[in-house]
C-alpha cells in the first residue's frame, strides 16, 4: 500500500471505567492516531423513537503495526468529525496491512441543529 493512498487521519479511543462512590463513569481517551484510507461500504436510514437515523459502514485500512495490532473490537475510531463503533478487524494481505470495519450514527435531528437549521 502507498503512502499516498493512506488519505485520512484516525483516532482510536478506548473507554476506562471509573468508579465515582455513586457510580461508574465511563470516558474514552485516546490511545492510538494513524494513517488510514477509507472506503463506505454501505448507508442507511431509519425511523427510531420518532427521528430518522442515518448511518454509514465504513472500512478502513491500516499499516498493521504493534499500535495497529493493539486495536479492539471494544474500541472506537474518529474520523471526519464522526465516531464510529469497530464492528470487525482483519488482517489484509501478507499481513501487512489491518482492515478496519466501523459503523457511525448521525441522527438528523442533531445535524440540522448543528448546521444552524
Amino acid at each position: 500500500m502507498s503512502a499516498g493512498a493512506l488519505d485520512r487521519r484516525i483516532a482510536i479511543r478506548r473507554a476506562a471505567l471509573t468508579n465515582t462512590g455513586l457510580g461508574t463513569v465511563t470516558t474514552w481517551s485516546e490511545i492510538a492516531t494513524l494513517w488510514a484510507s477509507r472506503k463506505d461500504a454501505s448507508d442507511g436510514e431509519k425511523a427510531v423513537a420518532g427521528t430518522v437515523q442515518s448511518t454509514v459502514v465504513s472500512r478502513f485500512v491500516v499499516r498493521s503495526s504493534v499500535m495497529s495490532r493493539g486495536i479492539r473490537p471494544t474500541d472506537r475510531l474518529t474520523e471526519g468529525g464522526l465516531t464510529y463503533e469497530i464492528t470487525g478487524i482483519k488482517e489484509v494481505g501478507r499481513r501487512d496491512r489491518l482492515e478496519i470495519t466501523a459503523e457511525a450514527r448521525l441522527d438528523h435531528e442533531d445535524n440540522n441543529q448543528d448546521q444552524g437549521l
